[in-house]
């Protein structure tokens, strides 16, 4: 088998909403754990608690992927703003 290479570079990442979309599915997997609460004695019954679980696990990894985010989101602001602030470096 020969190896694969690629004929071209990859294109740029695509840089969008991150903080928003995190946040948005943070909150999603939230609701779906209180949606399926008032149904936790069927899920037990039915060996299906894990269902509500992943879903408690999913909200709690996105506030660690919240404040992850707006750090990142933070720290690129920071230096962008210093690539485009004047030198004060002055030749005398």
């Amino acid at each position: 088998m020969a190896k694969w290479t690629p004929k071209h570079e990859a294109p740029e990442p695509l840089e969008g909403p991150v903080v928003a979309t995190i946040t948005g599915g943070t909150i999603l997997w939230f609701v779906l754990f209180l949606v399926q609460l008032p149904f936790y004695g069927w899920y037990d019954d039915h060996g299906h608690t894990w269902c509500v679980w992943t879903c408690l696990a999913g909200a709690g990894l996105g506030l660690i992927g919240i404040w992850y985010v707006r750090r990142r989101d933070a720290a690129i602001k920071r230096a962008a703003a210093a690539d485009t602030a004047p030198s004060s470096t002055t030749a005398e």
